[in-house]
């Protein structure tokens, strides 16, 4: 099995599902207790489908779009202070993403709070920008943007125009782990007052934006051919909140990168 640069679809439990459907094959419509085989199993545990993977996801990331305007919409009209709440989202945000991952058991009510979070998290960002900064509709530009970005990716991949190989994984992963560590090196540098220039407005930080979002849009490449492996070896359709919350997890990359993108470029007029 192919890996992904994708904290949550790595680690999923070993070994796959491809043996689920002979777990449910052969047992028969007999009352309990009269010698038939056990009664089959429930809506959460049958084989996941496209169907589960997009309204989970869709659920998911509603939930983090309705909290990120609300939240975008109380700061620019003064009537919340947008620090506390960037700082409970990003927090929230963290721990939940912490216990999804390593408690490998796909919760809704962890993946949707941690969308909550993500929500509060990016909408008081983009309060803070469009409202110190003076960028106004630069939330409803990255909106979109991000919007663009995962539709392109999305037929991309359906029409089979880039193919997902071995190959291609070892490099996705390469540069994003990559970009994980330049975004720590730089984070530690300017908290010891060296300024690189990487993640400021003007030709580098742009051209390190527009390489991260690269980075980030590949990555849902490799996010729709696990949900693709997932479906066809039969994984339990409650997994589908496991896809929903990786796909999240990109999505919150991405529009943070083409947020500070669209920021760089508005103050480089």
């Amino acid at each position: 099995m192919r890996s992904t640069s994708n904290p949550a679809f790595r680690n999923l439990p070993s070994g796959g599902y491809a043996g689920f459907q002979t777990q449910t094959q052969g047992y028969d419509q007999s009352p309990p207790g009269y010698g038939g085989h056990p009664a089959p199993p429930t809506s959460a545990d049958r084989p996941m489908t496209v169907d589960d993977v997009v309204t989970k996801t869709a659920v998911t990331l509603g939930v983090g779009l309705i909290t990120g305007i609300i939240t975008a919409i109380a700061v620019l009209s003064h009537a919340v202070s947008p620090y506390p709440l960037m700082i409970t989202g990003l927090v929230a945000g963290l721990v939940l993403s912490l216990v999804v991952i390593f408690k490998r058991t796909p919760n809704p009510a962890l993946v949707l709070g941690y969308s909550v979070a993500e929500g509060l998290f990016l909408g008081a960002i983009t309060g803070v920008v469009e409202q110190i900064r003076g960028a106004q509709g630069i939330g409803v530009q990255a909106i979109l943007g991000t919007a663009i970005v995962f539709v392109t990716m999305l037929v991309v991949y359906k029409t089979g125009a880039v193919k997902v190989t071995p190959k291609l994984t070892k490099w996705i992963i390469g540069a994003t782990v990559g970009a994980a560590g330049l975004m720590l090196v730089n984070l530690l540098l300017s908290a010891f007052g060296v300024h690189t220039g990487l993640r400021e407005a003007g030709p580098l930080g742009i051209g390190i934006s527009l390489l991260f979002i690269g980075i980030a849009a590949f990555n849902f490449l490799l996010d729709f051919d696990m949900a693709d492996r997932m479906i066809r070896s039969g994984t339990p359709a409650k997994f589908a909140w496991y896809v929903a919350f990786g796909l999240m997890t990109t999505l919150v990359w991405l529009y943070l990168e083409i947020l500070r993108l669209l920021w760089m470029l508005q103050s480089s007029d």
